[in-house]
């Protein structure tokens, strides 16, 4: 059982972590891989609302994504894509990135070599990433205008699509972790950070959803 304090502050991350942007067309969409095959089909809603002309998906695999995505999260992105009715010239596949600089290196480096043309890209990722995926990105892409999106749900919706709260919980600590101390790192920009919700992350931590923290010498983002 999860105790109401950290329901709580479990909203409050989960709130924080969404920029809110207003999807707009771009010129290339980039879904970023992960354990939520959601991230897929809400690209896929982008694209067939005419968004973007492309969809980049990347990712390899991880130690969540292992046994359910064996081929890797991008390719199987690409296949749910591809059942949903996207044609194979709309979609690119990054099958390399283990994490989100990656994720935006690779991305960034592969759509050079296709000769795309990239002024602005639809950065789409699970609700509770698109902060942390904003920073990366404007920190690594930063000639490109950065609009982020995600599958819209409430958060108690997302957990029990997941099924695990959790881990649910678990990775929107972590997702604040490092926006608070991969700044410094020179992994992203630095956001600012309300106190409430510094609070609730605190709390969360001395509650013990620590499983996606940093060691003290973490990975990079």
């Amino acid at each position: 059982m999860i105790p109401a304090q950290a329901w709580s502050d479990a909203r409050r991350l989960w709130d924080f972590h969404q920029m809110r942007h207003e999807a707009r067309p771009c010129s290339v969409g980039v879904g970023l891989g992960s354990h939520d095959l959601g991230v897929a089909d809400a690209a896929v809603e982008l694209y067939r609302r005419g968004m973007v002309p492309l969809i980049v998906f990347t990712g390899a695999t991880s130690r969540t994504t292992r046994e359910r995505m064996p081929r890797g999260e991008a390719v199987h992105y690409r296949e749910r894509a591809l059942e949903l009715g996207v044609p194979r010239s709309a979609v690119l596949v990054e099958p390399r990135a283990r994490n989100t600089g990656e994720n935006i290196r690779f991305t960034r480096a592969l759509l050079e070599r296709a000769g795309v043309d990239v002024a602005s890209v639809l950065l789409i990722s699970k609700p509770y990433e698109e902060r942390r995926a904003y920073a990366t990105a404007r920190r690594l892409w930063p000639g490109a205008e950065i609009v982020c999106a995600s599958a819209p749900m409430p958060f108690e919706t997302y957990v029990e699509s997941i099924g695990s709260p959790r881990l649910v919980i678990d990775m929107l600590v972590g997702a604040l972790q490092r926006l608070l101390v991969y700044p410094a790192r020179g992994f992203m920009i630095s956001l600012p950070v309300p106190d409430d919700v510094t609070e609730a992350y605190e709390r969360l931590c001395r509650a013990g959803f620590t499983s996606r923290l940093l060691p003290p010498a973490g990975p990079v983002a």
